[in-house]
């Protein structure tokens, strides 16, 4: 079954973290992050074979939402899309500590 679009808080993070948590929405933004264009087929590809059903899902719910944008060669972060993705770079760096740490327990 299908998770429900995120509820409509008051709390902006709230409804972020709601956003960020539907099935493969971090994916596709971690893929994007690089800057460069990639077509539906690319995308689904680098997101380990992701349903196109739930791929095209997302990535009208992120269009929607104006961090990511269809262009000509393909589907990119927007500006703001770029700006959120820096932010999570902070928590990969500290998920590649904890992972290391866990693995020496």
């Amino acid at each position: 079954m299908e998770d429900a679009q995120p509820t409509a808080s008051r709390r902006p993070i709230m409804r972020l973290l709601e956003q960020l948590g539907r099935k493969g929405t971090l994916r596709i933004l971690w893929e994007l992050r690089d800057g460069l264009p990639q077509s539906f087929r690319a995308l689904r590809t680098s997101t380990d074979d992701m349903s196109p059903s739930v791929l095209n899902d997302r990535l009208k719910e992120l269009r929607a939402v104006g961090v990511v944008e269809l262009a000509d060669a393909g589907y990119a972060l927007t500006e703001s899309g770029g700006e959120l993705v820096k932010r999570l770079t902070p928590l990969n760096q500290w998920a590649n500590r904890w992972l290391d740490d866990t693995a020496s327990n």
